[in-house]
């Protein structure tokens, strides 16, 4: 007798069909698992066997059962078959419904108690098989908010097997669950944390309002104390709220991490990720045995800072340049090769010596080599890629004791969007929102300069020595500066900021 019951997997962040198939026969006692599958599966026979005894349920010890998980050519990995293992080879003795494994799709993982634990990746796995035409899904109780954020197909959370066994046999009537993504909590709200706070550095605010709205990256110099890490942790708030699409495309991929929290299965705010400087190539990027996300994608749609720049791994930063370049990261792997987002913006961090406290003739302790050394840790062609690049000095008394409140987030975050909304219109037919994301094919037909901002770039071209990408990030920084003003061309005065926005092209004079 064969049964086969549907279930679902994850390849990269996107979900595919298993079919279950468990053939039990009469001979020898046996139980094998084949169809590639990893170590966790292969456990499944014994959290099967025992979920099943204490769950009062009639498990067929003295039979010959062979499961086999197709397609045979994708790697099986973790616990989320369990469930359909369970029902597949229950499906005889404890005579199940089997119509019903027709139309519905089941994940799950089971404890030796028989209670179904939740399990990651639950919104590709759902988004896939309505996709697929499925009517219902079958999920653990705890994933039930995350499964309810797809429309269209029904969500059926169960907390144990006997109470999934009785669901389809019509015993236990479970209606399908329902929620409103408005009503769940945000997953890590920076709410409290608030412009206004800031005290002096207009400059480096002026450089992330402008950084902000046009998504551009931005890299801080300056010594220890001048508020570099407080102002990056402050610019989501002043990014335009995410839509409903961008969130769901966010939350897929911290459903793949295993990141999602139950009550705040839906995540509403932009990310804000800062891992460590000592973090590895495969944390950055997403890699492993079988490849998961790293931190480039776990920010994509808001914001990667990274402290202390230099102190990375020359392997770890070199290895941003290609997400950087196409908003996205492809990772090859003998298990085969997945490309993940990562539509991010970069904000990077930095001392100007290895003390901190470069141009402090009485506190600087740094070597003209060392400060060379320190510096060339981050390669020329990853700075081109950090379109601003702004020096933050020390705070001197006066602007610190100052009461006075500086400029909120939310009257920031309404410059930004007025001026992502004139970018929006813009590139309506373009395959692009941003003026970050503009091409040197559409720089000319975007971007066009009068006689006399020709010659001042022309002058800067030469005197700096500039790349040709650096000439590209100065143009589309002065659209974007020309945007926040409500200006349809790029002035004079628009290109000149631009430009001392390059810290580190004037610093090659």
């Amino acid at each position: 007798m064969i049964v086969c019951v549907k279930s679902c997997g994850i390849n990269g962040l996107d979900g595919f069909i298993v079919s279950v198939e468990a053939d039990i026969r009469k001979g020898f006692p046996s139980f094998d698992i084949v169809g590639l599958p990893d170590s966790s599966v292969k456990e499944a026979k014994e959290r099967v066997k025992s979920a099943s005894a204490n769950s009062e349920l009639k498990f067929p010890n003295n039979n010959s059962i062979l499961v086999n998980l197709a397609p045979s050519g994708l790697k099986k990995a973790g616990p989320s078959y369990d469930l359909p293992i369970a029902l597949g080879i229950l499906s005889g003795s404890f005579k199940l419904n089997r119509r019903i494994f027709e139309t519905t799709v089941f994940t799950g993982e089971l404890s030796l108690d028989g209670s179904i634990r939740r399990v990651d990746g639950i919104l590709p796995m759902v988004l896939h098989a309505k996709a697929q035409g499925f009517s219902a899904f079958v999920v653990p109780y705890d994933n039930r908010n995350e499964a309810a954020l797809v429309k269209g197909i029904d969500i059926i959370p169960v907390r144990n097997l006997k109470e999934c066994c009785g669901y389809i046999n019509g015993a236990y009537p479970i209606e399908p669950y329902i929620t409103e993504p408005a009503v769940l909590n945000n997953f890590g709200s920076e709410a409290e944390l608030d412009f206004k706070d800031v005290k002096g550095q207009e400059n480096v605010k002026r450089a992330m309002l402008i950084a902000a709205a046009g998504m551009h990256n931005i890299i801080m110099t300056g010594p220890p104390g001048s508020g570099k890490t407080m102002m990056a942790k402050r610019l989501p708030a002043i990014l335009p709220d995410m839509t409903f699409d961008e969130s769901i495309d966010v939350t897929r991929i911290y459903s793949v991490a295993g990141l999602i929290k139950d009550k705040s299965a839906l995540i509403a705010n932009r990310p804000f990720r800062s891992p460590h400087h000592t973090i590895s190539n495969a944390a950055m990027v997403g890699g492993g045995k079988f490849p998961r996300p790293g931190e480039v994608s776990l920010a994509h749609n808001g914001v990667l800072f990274l402290d202390e720049f230099p102190e990375f791994s020359r392997d770890v930063l070199e290895e941003l340049r290609q997400p950087l370049e196409d908003s996205e990261i492809t990772i090859s792997r003998v298990n085969g090769t997945m490309t993940y987002p990562a539509n991010l913006m970069l904000v990077g961090a930095m001392n100007p010596c290895p003390c901190g406290y470069y141009g402090y003739s009485d506190r600087c302790s740094c070597s003209q080599n060392q400060i060379i050394r320190y510096k060339n840790k981050i390669s020329g062609p990853l700075l081109d890629r950090i379109d601003i690049q702004v020096e933050a000095s020390g705070i001197d008394y006066s602007k610190i004791s100052d009461s006075r409140p500086g400029e909120s987030s939310a009257e920031l975050k309404r410059k930004v969007a007025a001026a992502q909304k004139i970018q929006t219109e813009r590139y309506k037919n373009e395959s692009f929102r941003f003026n970050s994301q503009l091409t040197a094919s559409r720089i000319d037909k975007y971007c066009p300069l009068g006689s006399r901002e020709s010659a001042l770039i022309k002058n800067a071209f030469d005197k700096l020595s500039l790349s040709a990408r650096s000439y590209h990030k100065i143009l589309k920084i002065a659209r974007t500066i020309a945007d926040l003003e409500g200006s349809e061309n790029i002035g004079l005065s628009n290109l000149a900021e631009a430009l001392s926005l390059r810290g580190f092209d004037r610093n090659r004079e």
